[in-house]
This record gives structure tokens, sequence and C-alpha cells, in this order.
């Protein structure tokens, strides 16, 4: 079996109408595959309209303000890839010219580009023939060809790499890699692939040797680790309320928040106004507060749960400069502070 000209074939078939796939503009699909890494189509999608829409050229979004950039990135996760797209456009727009890099080589050069995402873009706007691995095609050729090397172990993507480069169509990358990329997207899916219909389940080894919900293998590594979040949403008198920028590094560098107290262990009622942090941040002023959610909100991260708690408190004024609660809404924040901000102050 012809393996890339039987997806190729398929592609044509069966592919779904993206907006990206009407165009060969660099600036789309790079903002595309930026948008849709860690991200499911159904959610990017939006973004990416939203995006085009505000920021239709690279020179717009590199003029744009990073706080613009970040609230409108609001609710897809894995900010810093929000920042990098800045960054990267910044770059493209005042070093380059506006000129988009046209090589595989190049693209690794741009700040959040890996070797996924050079090698999408080398393929689909250059025709490039560098060969796409993501999720999908570890499936594809993981399940097809019955290898059980661990996706992410060096071994594993030195090999799948390999593999996929011999695999390339050098006369239609373009297509070659897309056909790879939607054919584990909804054919070759996760969970219950429907391999009746596969045009490849006649010569598919996991299909064969009944592996197909065991590949492919991943080595778990990463340590989930416990937190416990108490953001202090504090209100005065005259209708203003404390909301910093988190400048530290980390996934929510440059969002903004409520005062953060972090705690070891869940903070009780009882113990929450005895506190040094509270003590020092009050002195001596009186204030009243209340536990908005009784029972923590859970926030999963890929490495951490947050497990969350929002204390109102109430004071004639604020111990530091505050903003209005009006303008509250127009800051960029993680999804967590979005969501209570959208419930508790709607």
């Amino acid at each position: 079996m012809n393996f890339n000209k039987t997806l190729t074939i398929w592609y044509s078939e069966h592919k779904r109408e993206m907006p990206w796939r009407n165009t060969k503009n660099p600036y789309n699909i790079w903002l595309s595959e930026i948008i849709l890494q860690q991200t499911q189509v159904a959610q990017g999608l939006p973004y990416y309209e939203a995006f085009v829409d505000k920021y239709p050229t690279v020179f717009d979004l590199a003029h744009a303000q990073e706080e613009d950039v970040l609230k409108l990135w609001q609710g897809l996760g894995y900010y810093s890839r929000a920042r990098n797209l800045h960054t990267s456009a910044k770059y493209i727009a005042n070093e380059l010219n506006g000129i988009f890099p046209n090589t595989y080589k190049e693209l690794l050069k741009l700040k959040g580009v890996g070797d996924y995402t050079a090698s999408a873009i080398a393929s689909i706007c250059f025709n490039e023939p560098t060969a796409v691995v993501d999720g999908n095609v570890y499936r594809v050729l993981s399940r097809y060809f019955g290898i059980d090397t661990p996706i992410n172990s060096t071994q594993g993507i030195k090999e799948f790499k390999t593999l996929a480069t011999s695999l390339m169509d050098h006369q239609n990358p373009s297509d070659y890699n897309q056909a790879i990329m939607e054919f584990g997207a909804i054919q070759c899916k996760p969970k219950n692939p429907n391999c009746t219909i596969c045009p490849l389940n006649e010569s598919c080894v996991a299909l064969q040797k009944n592996k197909t919900e065991v590949l492919p293998v991943k080595l778990n590594k990463t340590k989930v680790s416990t937190k416990h979040f108490n953001f202090l949403v504090l209100l005065s008198t005259d209708k203003k309320t404390i909301f910093h920028k988190r400048t530290t590094k980390g996934i929510w560098q440059n969002l903004y928040q409520f005062p953060l107290l972090e705690t070891e262990q869940k903070l009780k009622m009882a113990d929450f106004k005895k506190h040094p942090f509270i003590q020092s941040l009050f002195k001596d002023a009186p204030f009243e507060f209340s536990l908005y959610n009784s029972k923590d909100i859970v926030h999963k991260l890929s490495h951490q749960h947050l497990h969350t708690k929002f204390w109102i408190i109430e004071v004639e004024k604020l111990p530091h400069n505050g903003i209005p609660i009006a303008k509250i809404k127009t800051y960029p924040t993680p999804i967590l502070i979005s969501n209570f901000i959208d419930e508790f102050f709607d």
C-alpha cells in the first residue's frame, strides 16, 4: 500500500473546512498553528477568527499592546504562547520588514516555534518537504507500524521524526502533512477509532495485533503538585479593588490577579483574620470578610492542581492604590480569575 498517497486521497475527501486552509499566507498559518498548540480546533477557531479580525497583518499584531494581546487570548491557557506570538510578530515586522522566514531553519529562530510548527509552516506555505510530528502523527505512525517506543522519550522523538521524514511526499508536502494530521484528528482518534472504515485497516499492525487502545506509548513524566490559593477580593466603599499584574516568571506572567495568599494547607475561616499576611496588610484597620466559595474551586493545570478560595473583604479604604471595580473586566486575567469576575461582578 502507498501510505502517503492513501492518506492524501483520504484527505481530499474528508478534510474539514478551516479558514486557514484557504490561504498560503504564512502569517495566517503561523497564527493558526500557535493557537492550535495544546488546543482543540473547536476551541481555537473563534480565537483565530478574533485575532485575524483585530490583527489582520503581522504589522498590526506587532504594534499591539501586550495587554491587549493577552486579553484577546484569555481562556486559551498556556499564555506563554501569546507572549511569544507577540514577540515574534515584533521581530518579523521590525527586523525582517514584515517578510516571513520561508525555510524550516529560519522559522525555528522565531520565539515559540519548535520543530513541529516550523515543519508545518515550511511545508504548507513554502512547499518544503519537512515532516510534521504532532500528537496526531505520533498516534497514526505508532498504530500503523506497531511501534511501542515511548513517544516522549529521546529515542522515540528521534525514531518517529526519522520515520515521518522517510514517508514524506516530496511532490506535495503541504497536503500530505495536513492529511496525516487530519487523519489522526478525525479518523485514527485517541479513543474508539472506527477501524472498520479506515483505508489503512488491512495493513495496520495495531489493528491486527489488537493494540489500538495501548498505542502510542507515553511515559508518565509529569508530577502533579497541589497548591492552595487564597485570592483576596478587596472592596472599598468608593467601589475600588486591588488588582495587579503578575510580573514573576510563570504561566500567568503579565496577567492580572487579586492579591494572592498561598498556603500549604486549606485556610479555614477561623484562621483567616489571624494569618500574619492579613495582619500585616490591614494592621489595625477594621474590615469585614466572608468566603465566596465554601468548597475549593479546583483549577487543573498540566503540572499542578490549584485549590482556590476567594475571600471577599470589605473595607472603608484600600491599604494600597486600587482600580475602579467598573474597569476590572478590561484587564487580561487567567480564566480562573475571569470566571470568578463574571460570576461575582455581573
